[in-house]
């Protein structure tokens, strides 16, 4: 059974390690943090976010944190999504994001929750879906410049 639980910075070892490849960090990170590779130092960003880890039995599975850009909690933000990779494609993913959208809702009390997903990471995209998340269509769309190409970002939401 998956479970959350606050992050703690012994975890960090264990998520930096399934960034093993350039693209896909920057799919779940935006280099938010800073380029690749991810050291430790870098990932000590999350410290200032609403962090949280995913475990089961058998140890850590995911992580993600929220954050509330307003400064009220009506609306959290989720970021920095990732799923270790030997459990992506199990249902781990969709499972935490429903975990972390209970606790956004009954405990945070919030009416909404967005995130942010590059058009490039199609499973990603297709979870969140899955969670039940909607594409909100924007007038301009938000791109970033990663790895030499332009990467749209589609903002997808969730109300209470």
């Amino acid at each position: 059974m998956l479970r959350l639980r606050p992050y703690k910075c012994e975890d960090a070892d264990i998520i930096i390690s399934w960034s093993k490849d350039e693209r896909a960090f920057y799919q779940w990170s935006a280099g938010v943090m800073g380029g690749y590779p991810l050291t430790k130092e870098m990932f000590q960003f999350v410290d200032s976010l609403m962090a949280f880890t995913a475990f089961d039995e058998n140890g850590i599975v995911g992580f993600f944190t929220l954050r509330n850009p307003g400064g009220v909690l009506d609306v959290l933000l989720i970021g920095f999504v990732i799923v270790d990779p030997s459990q992506r494609g199990t249902g781990k993913g969709k499972e935490m994001l429903k975990l972390g959208l209970k606790y956004a809702f009954d405990v945070y009390s919030a009416k909404k929750v967005s995130l942010g997903v590059f058009e490039n990471n199609e499973p990603a995209y297709y979870c969140y879906k899955a969670v039940g998340f909607k594409e909100v269509i924007l007038e301009e769309t938000e791109t970033y410049e990663v790895l030499g190409e332009e990467w749209k970002c589609r903002e997808m939401i969730i109300e209470r």
